[in-house]
């Protein structure tokens, strides 16, 4: 470890970093990856580490892999696929108002596992506040429906969340892995959700005979905007998702195949235009890559790498164990339900990251880390699922909040969690049984 600053702890130093950084993340009156990339050189500049140090505690899989999906969402995009799935749903169910909340709380839950839960409601949102509008009905148990969808769905995969890709990285484990172990328990969650969601909103929701009508003549085909593209879309994101199955078994990280994808599609995408034109269509498709996101996640992870160095997580997790005994089933418990309430309080990023290398430590207790791996399960279920305690609970939620505001419906903070904070918690119960059921009993 480097010289600390005027002699300081380095502890203290590290600890008091990474909780300014969080508690003005929590405050959102200053961009999160201004504050991480702050706090990140701050480590470096007090001597908490070493800028190799920091460099090494970047986990460039999780960049990878996220950067690379951004892309190729960002050109999938375009071609209007998103849109025509959501039209197409609406007009499956006649423009039934519950019909079409269940749909699209569907699309959107699907759309969450294979792409990624911010990407989803990016481009469902607007799609549906434009279906209410011709509904005539209030657009807000339609959002609350799709923020609770979002997290479910993107609790299935190793892509869905980005917790769920931090998790998968730093335990080594493949998308083919979080499909069989998180995927079977997602549909269980979501259907209860959706009933929960009828006694709660269903029976007000109607909508005149010409209002649905409205609805009816709506032409998905519009909404496809370029077929060829469509088709290189759908072969790339086939191609990827299939190398995502069979990654681990090749000895292949997620990262290598997402910007595989990414880099094929940019090409498919410009191939046989003039050079000026695709470096045009190149420099567009970056600009709406996320990087405040990417930044964000750079500057996290060298923040948590500080105060790893320090000892302060090696400690957490002995006092931990100390709690529960040394207890495996109680201990996974205890992930799950703190990751649940914490993640519904905080962004569920910054916690997991913080977790991440609390249970690394606690594998030689345990006996190695193929024996936590169900920790790993509970961290997964409680840190996405929590997401939906609350407005500020997952970065989906802020997005969705930020389109209903513009439109003149915004989400009231307290309104959400009454509505959302005890749905999570039963979403919690129904996870402690069947993580107790698959794995600890």
């Amino acid at each position: 470890m480097a010289s600390v600053i005027f002699g300081l702890d380095p502890t203290w130093v590290a600890v008091s970093i990474l909780l300014v950084v969080y508690g003005i993340i929590m405050v959102e009156k200053f961009n999160r990856a201004v504050l991480s990339l702050l706090g990140a050189g701050l480590m470096i500049l007090c001597g908490v580490l070493t800028q190799q140090q920091a460099v090494a505690g970047v986990d460039f899989n999780t960049i990878g892999l996220l950067t690379g999906m951004m892309v190729i969402v960002a050109i999938s995009q375009k071609t209007g696929m998103f849109q025509y799935v959501a039209i197409k749903s609406a007009k499956a169910v006649k423009g039934s108002p519950w019909g079409i909340l269940v749909m699209l709380s569907v699309v959107t839950a699907v759309f969450s596992a294979f792409l990624d839960n911010v990407t989803t409601v990016l481009l469902i949102a607007p799609v549906t506040l434009l279906i209410t509008d011709a509904l005539g009905v209030r657009p807000y148990p339609y959002l609350f429906a799709q923020i609770l969808a979002s997290n479910i769905g993107g609790t299935a995969t190793l892509i869905g969340d980005p917790p769920n890709i931090m998790i998968g990285s730093a335990a080594n484990l493949s998308f083919y892995d979080f499909l069989v172990n998180l995927a079977p328990i997602t549909p269980v969650i979501f259907v209860v959700m959706i009933v929960a969601i009828w006694f709660m909103f269903g029976r007000d929701l109607h909508a005149s005979e010409e209002d649905r009508a409205l609805v009816m003549r709506f032409d998905e085909n519009e909404a496809i905007k370029d077929v060829p593209l469509l088709k290189k879309s759908l072969i790339v994101l086939f191609l990827v998702i299939g190398g995502f199955t069979v990654a681990h078994s090749v000895h292949l990280e997620p990262a290598s195949i997402a910007m595989f994808g990414a880099a094929l599609l940019l090409l498919l995408q410009t191939f046989g235009q003039p050079l000026h034109d695709k470096d045009h269509a190149y420099e567009g498709i970056m600009a709406e890559v996320e990087w405040t996101t990417i930044f964000f996640f750079v500057g996290l992870f060298i923040i948590v790498s500080g105060v790893e160095h320090t000892g302060v997580i090696e400690m957490l997790a002995n006092k931990t164990l100390e709690l529960t005994g040394g207890d495996f089933n109680a201990t996974a418990a205890a992930i799950l339900w703190v990751s649940a309430i914490a993640s519904a309080m905080i962004d569920n990023i910054p916690f997991v990251a913080t977790m991440i290398p609390l249970i690394q430590s606690m594998a030689p207790t345990f006996g190695g880390p193929d024996a936590i791996v169900p920790l790993w399960w509970a961290l997964a279920l409680g840190a996405c699922l929590g997401g939906n305690g609350s407005l500020i609970g997952a970065s989906a939620n802020l997005i969705v909040a930020g389109f209903a505001q513009r439109a003149g419906h915004p989400i009231r903070f307290l309104v959400f969690m009454k509505h959302a904070f005890g749905l999570m918690l039963i979403s919690i119960v129904i996870s402690h049984v069947y993580l107790y059921l698959r794995y600890l009993s």
